[in-house]
């Protein structure tokens, strides 16, 4: 829930190869830190570390989903002597696959626009090593100044998105169960 510049800032310090917490940390165990942001090598897995840090979002909707989950079900599968591995795969996922749905689309759409982090963080950088399809869109628009090519990249972004949410979808009736069906 905090702003994801913030996020950004505070994790260049936490990986900051010199006075960073997590080198630092490293150290304790004898294991010399890389250059995180500096080192092509690192850099994605960096941007993979911190994106660990954005997760709360995707886990609170689900335990809204699993709140959601009618307690009737699980009453009638203890008579029936369900054990907890049948109720988790005969009751809860099923339950909660409108929620994974949501979740999926969402990831979906917000990986391919990972954009800010990115950007704040390296600015495409290392040797191009996080120069993410989003940040190479900005780049020709706002700093290449070449509006209709970051327009047409836009454009295909945006059916790209289209194609892969329609399918997902489009797929959803044969495995996302809706409790009143």
């Amino acid at each position: 829930m905090v702003p994801t510049v913030a996020v950004s800032i505070l994790w260049i310090w936490l990986l900051n190869p010199d006075v960073g917490l997590i080198n630092w940390f490293l150290s304790l165990f004898g294991i010399k830190g890389p250059g995180w942001l500096a080192d092509p090598k690192w850099s994605k897995m960096a941007l993979i570390l911190m994106a660990q840090w954005g997760i709360g979002q995707s886990v609170l909707i689900y335990l809204s989903g699993l709140k959601d989950v009618p307690k009737d079900l699980y009453e009638s599968a203890d008579i029936d002597g369900a054990n907890g591995f049948s109720k988790f795969f005969h009751i809860t996922l099923p339950m909660i696959t409108p929620v994974i749905l949501y979740n999926l689309i969402m990831g979906v759409i917000g990986s391919l626009q990972y954009f800010t982090q990115a950007y704040v963080m390296t600015n495409g950088g290392p040797m191009n090593s996080t120069l993410f399809y989003a940040l190479y869109l900005f780049q020709n628009a706002f700093q290449f100044f070449s509006f209709g090519y970051a327009s047409a990249m836009a454009w295909i972004l945006f059916i790209i998105i289209a194609i892969i949410v329609y399918i997902l979808l489009k797929t959803s009736a044969r495995w996302v169960f809706y409790g009143g069906q």
